[in-house]
């Protein structure tokens, strides 16, 4: 995975926008307006940040070295990933994936539905 495959993978998802709000250099994909993931521009390394379940949070910082609390996000919904290959890309494009449904489904109905009809 590199920036480009991850700005692709984010993009195909319904509803998903990018945006740089915090400035040039920090890249943030929203789902109706709703932030899913961030990632520097101007970082010496690739990484991400992206939502996550607290529980699953936690398991993934202790099984992978390359998963740690949120840069500068709540700690407890917000791994950041830093991509050196140490972990496979299908795995990388499920977490960003189960980042998108959590937001998702903390959307109104309304707004949910509108994206399912947007996917078929």
């Amino acid at each position: 995975m590199n920036l480009e495959t991850l700005r692709e993978y984010c993009l195909h998802l319904p509803g998903v926008t990018e945006e740089l709000p915090f400035g040039p250099d920090t890249l943030v994909f929203k789902v109706k307006g709703k932030v899913f993931l961030l990632t520097s521009l101007d970082a010496p390394s690739f990484g991400f940040n992206a939502k996550c379940d607290p529980e699953k949070a936690m398991e993934l910082r202790e099984k992978y070295p390359d998963v740690l609390p949120g840069y500068h996000m709540n700690k407890k919904h917000w791994n950041t990933v830093n991509v050196t290959g140490s972990i496979p890309s299908e795995t990388l494009f499920q977490w960003v994936k189960d980042s998108y449904d959590l937001v998702v489904a903390g959307l109104p109905k309304k707004d949910r539905e509108t994206l399912q009809l947007r996917s078929k």
